[in-house]
């Protein structure tokens, strides 16, 4: 009995402590990109939180540094009861918010595993309950997690990890993620990401319509709509999503401008250079003042040069007298740039659709054209 307890803590401590340093890699790997999915929590209509919003980027940094952190301690039986204690609190509070985004159905995808794998919330829901029944194990059976070296070399170790996991942080943040999982990373083409396959599930969506009758604000069904009585005046319509089709990898990508969208236009120009900046009214101003040197270069090269941002006609034409930039900016949805590219601007280079180069405005130098 005791040796089948050992073997299922010893299972337990080895894969609870391996997936959380994958994990913690992985969105350690995007930090920016976990911050967004935290500001989807601390916003409407989750926890409507909205004060930690400004603090989204340091608690994710915090988050996936103890996760990996943790991890190691974990497989390294460094203060085993302190470690477990700590997995213990941390999976309690992400399988509270992976079932809070399930049953409300108010995030769609929890982030865990960053870009790299994507799960729905009750797949993410489940995944947390796996690793809170392993954790329990640990817990009941503390006293079997032995360390691995002595006191020193532990120290040591873990001393290693903390400054790997800072230094890893701060690269990424300054830089770009050193693996791209997104749809837009190089190689890929944005038409393809953007095709619905042959035969792919289309969503099926409930439609109610609300009309006013006798003052009063009624819903209808689509079968219903014959029967709305004579006088009624239509008031609203509302769109239920009952079985979500399928969704393109890269989806709500525009290139509009005075109305219209140009993306077909502008994805088939062999050399095209996108500055990309969701929001210029945050951007980095060394980054800005940067770009209109880069065009003028650019522009000698033979390349298309323009602006994609999700910023207002107001912003941009404040922007453009500011810096002086003699380039266009088209409108994108900000969500979407944010998906494109982490960096606010950074610099993307396409050939008729496809990614062929992508840098953060600290390494424009790096720019082959």
């Amino acid at each position: 009995m005791m040796n089948l307890k050992n073997i299922c803590s010893q299972f337990s401590r080895i894969f609870v402590g391996i997936l959380f340093i994958i994990s913690g890699l992985i969105k350690l790997n995007d930090p920016v990109g976990f911050s967004y999915k935290l500001t989807e929590y601390f916003g409407e209509p989750v926890f409507n939180i909205p004060f930690l919003v400004p603090f989204s980027l340091a608690i994710a940094i915090f988050i996936v540094i103890l996760e990996v952190v943790l991890g190691v301690m974990l497989l390294l039986g460094f203060k085993s009861k302190i470690t477990v204690w700590l997995l213990l609190l941390l999976i309690v509070k992400f399988t509270f918010l992976t079932f809070y985004s399930a049953y409300f159905n108010v995030v769609k995808d929890c982030g865990c595993f960053g870009d790299a794998l994507h799960l729905t919330p009750w797949e993410s829901y489940t995944k947390d309950v796996v690793l809170l029944f392993f954790i329990l194990l640990l817990f009941f059976n503390v006293q079997l997690i032995q360390p691995l070296f002595k006191s020193k070399i532990q120290n040591m170790l873990i001393s290693i990890s903390i400054g790997l996991c800072g230094f890893m942080a701060f690269w990424v943040l300054n830089h770009l993620p050193i693996i791209d999982f997104r749809p837009f990373k190089v190689g890929n083409s944005i038409q393809k990401g953007m095709e619905i396959p042959e035969g792919a599930p289309q969503s099926v969506v409930e439609m109610t319509f609300i009309y006013k009758v006798n003052g009063v604000d009624t819903e209808f069904t689509e079968k219903d709509l014959m029967k709305i009585p004579a006088g009624a005046t239509f008031v609203d319509r509302k769109d239920k999503v009952i079985v979500e089709g399928y969704v393109p990898p890269i989806h709500d990508f525009t290139m509009e401008k005075d109305g219209s969208d140009f993306k077909e236009e502008l994805l088939q120009n062999p050399k095209l250079m996108v500055f990309v900046t969701y929001d210029l009214a945050i951007s980095n101003k060394d980054g800005l003042a940067q770009l209109e040197s880069l065009k003028q270069k650019a522009t000698a090269k033979g390349y298309q040069v323009i602006g994609l941002t999700g910023s207002t006609p107001e912003q941009i034409e404040k922007t453009k007298q500011e810096y002086k930039f003699s380039f266009d900016f088209y409108f994108c949805d900000a969500t979407a740039l944010k998906t494109i590219e982490r960096a606010n601007p950074s610099i993307v280079i396409l050939q008729k659709g496809t990614v062929k180069q992508k840098v953060h405005y600290n390494d424009i130098e790096d720019l082959k054209l």
